[in-house]
C-alpha cells in the first residue's frame, strides 16, 4: 500500500440548463467527502465550476438576497432534441478559461472526484471530464450524485468516468481510494453515523456566503413525484446538539448569517428533533436566518412550533403543498388535508411571519395536470394569504410517477435525460 498521502481533486461541475440561479445550490454531499479526506490526512483541492465569487469574476456582494445569487452565463448550442424550445441555452458557472487555468495551477492528482445534481445536467458533467482527461489523462475519475444514482447506465455510457458509484459516497468513499490511489485509510468513524462525519468542507470555498444544513438524510413518506427515499432508502437523522454545534460554528468562526435547511423531513416526530433543535438555537442567543427551500411538511406546524420557528430566525418559509386538489391528491402523496393547511397557515400568521415570508410551493406540468386545476391551486393559497411558489415537475426515473410521465410525454424520456428537464415541461402538451 502507499505509504504518502495522495491528492484529490473534487468537481462541481457546471449546469447546461435554459436557465439556473444560485438558489441555496450548495454541493454539500461531495464537501462531506472533502472533509473526510481532510481528517484522515489526504491532500484535497476542490473546484466549483459554480463559484459565483471566483477571483476571475466581476466583484459581488456575498451577502446581498441572503446569499443568493446569478451565476455567471455563457451561451451555448441547445442540446440535440429540444429545438422545438424557442429559448436561449446556456452554461452557467465560471468561464471555460477560468477552470482550464486552475486545472493548470495544480498538481496532478492521483484520484478526481467528481458530483452530479440533476438528471438532465449531465451534458455539464460530461464536458468537465473530457476537459479533465486533457489535463490529467491518467488520473481515474469517478463520477457519483444524483444524476449517477438515478441514471447509472446512462452514465457509465456517455459520461467518460471510470466508475460511476451510486447512492451514500461516504460509504464507498475509503475504498474507492484504497482501489485507485494504492492508499489504506482506517476510518476513524463510523460513515452510517451522521453524528460522527466532519462539518462539511465550506473552507475551501474563497467565500461562504450562505450555508446549507443537513440534520437528517430520507424522508419517511414515499410521494408518487420524489426520489428522496430512492436516494435516500432510511430516514437517519442527527442529534439536535450536533446540528446547534454547527450552526453556532459557522456563524461564530466564519460569520455567516445565512442557512438553509436541506431536509426533506425536517419537522417529523418533531419533539425528538426540531422542537430541541430551535431551543438550542434559540437559548445560543445568536442573530441568524434560516430559510427552508426543501419545503416543511404541514401537518407538523403546531403552534409551539411556529413560535419557535419565528423566535429561531426563521426568515422564508416553504410548504410542501404541491397541490389544493386535496380529495384527489392520493395518487401524489398522502402529506396533509385542507384543514391542515389552512390550519398551519393559521399558526405561522399568529406567530409573527408576514405574508411574504411565507410560500406553499405548488407542482405544475404533472402527467394529466390541466391549467385549471394549477389555476385553482393558485387562488386558493393567495385566499389563504400567503404566497404560490410554483415548482415545474421533474419527471424522475424509479418514481411511481415515472410510467405516466412517459407514457404522456412529447419527448422520449427513457431516451436520453435531457428531455426529463422541468423548464420544458416535459409532460405537457404546450410548449414552453
Amino acid at each position: 500500500m502507499k505509504t504518502g498521502e495522495p491528492h484529490i481533486l473534487l468537481i462541481n461541475p457546471w449546469i447546461h440548463d435554459f436557465a439556473a440561479y444560485d438558489f441555496w445550490a450548495k454541493p454539500i454531499g461531495l464537501l462531506y467527502l472533502a472533509a473526510m479526506l481532510e481528517q484522515h490526512g489526504v491532500d484535497v483541492s476542490f473546484i466549483n465550476c459554480l463559484n459565483r465569487f471566483h477571483p476571475k469574476a466581476r466583484p459581488s456582494d456575498p451577502h446581498a438576497r441572503y446569499g443568493r445569487g446569478h451565476y455567471l452565463k455563457t451561451r451555448i448550442p441547445k442540446p440535440q432534441g429540444l429545438d422545438d424550445i424557442p429559448r436561449y441555452f446556456s452554461r452557467y458557472g465560471i468561464r471555460e478559461e477560468w477552470f482550464r487555468e486552475d486545472l493548470q495551477a495544480l498538481p496532478t492528482p492521483d484520484l478526481i472526484l467528481v458530483t452530479s445534481l440533476m438528471t438532465y445536467w449531465y451534458p455539464g458533467v460530461r464536458d468537465v471530464i473530457s476537459i479533465l482527461r486533457e489535463y490529467f489523462p491518467n488520473t481515474p475519475v469517478i463520477l457519483g450524485g444524483i444524476y449517477a444514482t438515478l441514471c447509472t447506465d446512462h452514465a457509465r455510457k456517455y459520461c467518460g468516468a471510470d466508475k460511476v458509484i451510486t447512492g451514500a459516497g461516504e460509504k464507498q468513499l475509503f475504498d474507492v481510494v484504497a482501489e485507485y490511489c494504492d492508499f489504506s485509510i482506517t476510518p476513524q468513524y463510523d460513515p452510517d453515523d451522521l453524528n460522527c462525519l466532519p462539518y462539511p468542507a465550506f473552507h475551501l470555498e474563497n467565500v461562504i456566503s450562505y450555508i446549507p444544513i443537513l440534520t437528517s438524510r430520507g424522508c419517511p413518506f414515499s410521494c408518487a413525484y420524489c426520489a428522496s427515499r430512492i436516494l435516500e432508502p432510511k430516514l437517519r437523522r442527527r442529534n439536535p446538539e450536533n446540528v446547534a454545534e454547527e450552526i453556532l460554528f459557522w456563524h461564530k468562526k466564519h460569520g455567516v448569517k445565512n442557512f438553509a435547511f436541506y431536509d426533506d423531513a425536517l419537522l417529523t416526530d418533531p419533539e425528538h428533533h426540531a422542537i430541541p433543535l430551535l431551543e438550542k438555537i434559540i437559548a445560543s442567543d445568536i442573530k441568524v436566518f434560516f430559510h427552508t427551500p426543501n419545503a416543511l411538511h404541514i401537518r407538523e406546524i403546531s403552534p409551539y412550533i411556529a413560535k419557535l420557528m419565528f423566535d429561531a430566525g426563521f426568515e422564508t418559509i416553504r410548504l410542501g403543498l404541491e397541490t389544493t386538489e386535496f380529495e384527489d391528491r392520493k395518487e401524489l402523496d398522502r402529506k396533509v388535508t385542507e384543514s391542515q393547511f389552512r390550519q398551519a397557515v393559521s399558526y405561522l400568521k399568529a406567530a409573527g411571519f408576514r405574508k411574504e415570508q411565507i410560500g406553499a410551493y405548488l407542482l405544475t406540468g404533472l402527467p394529466g395536470q390541466s391549467l385549471e386545476s394549477v389555476e385553482r391551486s393558485v387562488r386558493t393559497v393567495r385566499e389563504s394569504g400567503i404566497e404560490p411558489a410554483l415548482a415545474q415537475y421533474t419527471p424522475i426515473p424509479h418514481t411511481a410517477l415515472w410510467k405516466k410521465a412517459v407514457a404522456c410525454s412529447r419527448y422520449d424520456l427513457e431516451a436520453d435525460p435531457i428531455f426529463t428537464n422541468n423548464s420544458i415541461l416535459p409532460c405537457s402538451s404546450v410548449i414552453s
